[in-house]
């Protein structure tokens, strides 16, 4: 510093002695010699020497000593030796009109080592300053990344509508903000930075990515927050119009980026159509849904199994606007029937060609799902039933069906406000003999269905013994406890109960023949063995009465009362 001041001392060549000194010190580099040249630098003595116009050149070479000094360290990252270079650089900084936007990237530079340091508010001094002298977009952006660090979140996405509205804006700065926001996991503020790009995408612009990807990115963004299945419901429905009026190349783009971004699409849809329907969300996973199958049918390579997947989107969509007008107790509209009806019809279409091994077994439950919602929908025209029956039948002969789906249509066929007993009847029959003919029947399912066909046999009036007959013949071969044991005595106790109805209304040989059958299933299903002497006793009393006399006579009738009921 002696030597320094010593040169600067002599006026002839002060500043250029100066700017030598400096120059030489700084040329070695390392914290040390830096911490000396701001020393230099700083001294009001050295700085004095540098005013003037006689000296200009000499103080734009210091300034550009200083500042270079500064832009090594920054590159280093040694931020806080960078700071002290560029703020020294301006004392060499002319103060005048034509050097304000020199001073407002020293400031800006000086707000972002400050960022760098995590000294937020010193960073926000700096840029406040740089904005005065020239409010610009990168100033805008700087304040951006201050309120991002402060995690304040409100005050970064107002920061994001200012930049649209600068002179200088350029939208890659919202990718850049969109980037900075997901570094500092603000997972809103890349949100919205993501959604006004998204809106600038129609205005004519050079955009810094395809509209396409702006969408995917949004949409993997929303996945990370609960609840926001409506927003991605409405990028989805967006990309889907967009494909439809633009065409899948020009939305999706060509060659293999479009179709993975087209193939995204289509999966994500897929997903968020499974993941609605397990919440019990149905109107949201029929949409989500039906856009599956539409993104499936564009991907033009089919031996990846994209129509197997159009076919199931398809079934599946229906199956969900079924349950969502359970699940509300609102008739489905008209027109959302006749939808509902052409999708199945193009499912229909599909489901034949879908015959590879590996698919073999899911085919076969997409065409019973088939099936089953035709069925559904079949209840909503008035000319449904007989051509309900006649699916029934042509799904029964089908290699697809199972003893579990034809339990399935018999049950649905037997509820509900709108039954069809030739449709029941025809699929529970078919169940019941196909479980029989199996090598190792399902008897709880038999039991079930036997249940089930009795049900419906009262529901329509025809009280026939024909299924206990049935059910008789089935537990007779059995070894105890094979056949469900509550079941059995459901039967056993049912049709005797049938029986002293029967009696009480003077119907005799109907009551012969349903306490025999109860009696004979009581003495075959375990656990009624403490029925079945008071049943004997009862049948012989009965049989004794009819045989000495009429049993329709009121003497009779004060002797004998009938049995006694039997608690189910």
């Amino acid at each position: 510093m002696s030597v320094l001041m010593g040169l600067v001392g002599r006026r002839r060549a002060g500043a250029g002695a100066a700017l030598r000194v400096v120059k030489r010190v700084a040329e070695g580099g390392g914290g040390g010699r830096a911490k000396v040249v701001a020393e230099l630098a700083a001294d009001e003595r050295v700085v004095a020497v540098f005013k003037g116009t006689a000296v200009a050149k000499e103080r734009s070479a210091m300034h550009a000593i200083l500042w270079n000094c500064g832009a090594e360290y920054f590159r280093l990252k040694e931020y806080k030796i960078a700071s002290e270079m560029f703020e020294k650089s301006m004392l060499y900084m002319p103060r005048d009109e034509e050097s304000r936007i020199r001073r407002s990237n020293c400031f800006r530079v000086l707000c972002l080592c400050h960022l760098a340091l995590a000294q937020l508010d010193r960073a926000q001094e700096f840029i406040d300053q740089a904005e005065k002298l020239e409010p610009n977009i990168r100033s805008t952006f700087l304040k951006f990344k201050i309120h991002l660090q402060k995690r304040e979140e409100k005050e970064a996405i107002n920061q994001i509508q200012a930049m649209t509205s600068c002179i200088d804006f350029n939208p890659e700065y919202l990718m850049l903000s969109t980037h900075e926001a997901i570094a500092c996991q603000a997972l809103p503020v890349a949100i919205s930075s993501l959604s006004v790009l998204l809106n600038l995408c129609s205005s004519g612009k050079q955009m810094p990515m395809p509209e396409v990807a702006v969408q995917r990115n949004l949409i993997t963004l929303l996945h990370r927050y609960p609840d926001t299945e409506h927003e991605i419901l409405k990028h989805t429905r967006c990309a889907r119009s967009k494909m439809t009026d633009l065409g899948v190349e020009p939305f999706f783009g060509k060659g293999a980026v479009g179709s993975r971004e087209l193939s995204w699409f289509a999966g994500n849809s897929w997903n968020m159509g499974l993941k609605m329907a397990k919440e019990k969300k149905y109107d949201s996973a029929a949409e989500f849904l039906e856009f599956a199958s539409e993104f499936y049918s564009k991907i033009s390579n089919e031996s990846d199994g994209t129509n197997f997947m159009v076919c199931k989107a398809l079934i599946v969509s229906v199956g969900a606007m079924i349950n969502f007008e359970e699940q509300n107790k609102v008739p489905m509209p008209e027109s959302s029937v006749r939808k509902a009806m052409e999708m199945l019809s193009r499912a229909g279409k599909i489901l034949p060609s879908i015959s590879s091994s590996d698919q073999e077994a899911e085919a076969s439950t997409l065409f019973f799902l088939h099936t089953f919602n035709t069925y559904h929908l079949l209840n909503k025209v008035d000319y449904g039933q007989p051509q309900q029956l006649q699916l029934v039948q042509s799904f029964a002969s089908s290699k697809s069906c199972s003893p579990n789906h034809l339990l399935q249509l018999g049950l649905v066929a037997s509820q509900g406000l709108r039954t069809n007993p030739e449709a029941a009847d025809f699929a529970l029959n078919s169940c019941l003999s196909t479980l029989l003919a199996c090598p190792s029947p399902d008897y709880h399912m038999v039991a079930t269905v036997l249940r089930r066909l009795i049900s419906l046999a009262g529901l329509s009036g025809m009280d026939d013994i024909k299924n206990y007959w049935q059910a008789y013949q089935i537990i007779v071969g059995l070894k105890d406890g094979e056949y469900p044991t509550e079941e059995g005595k459901w039967l056993a106790t049912t049709a005797w109960n049938k029986g002293g109805m029967a009696i009480r209304l003077r119907q005799v040989e109907e009551a012969r023949k349903w306490m025999k059958m109860g009696l004979d299933l009581a003495r075959h299903v375990e656990g009624m063995e403490k029925y079945v002497a008071g049943m004997e006793d009862s049948f012989n009393k009965f049989e004794n009465m009819c045989n000495v006399g009429s049993c329709d006579s009121a003497d009779d009738r004060r002797t004998y009362s009938g049995p006694g009921m039997i608690s189910q």
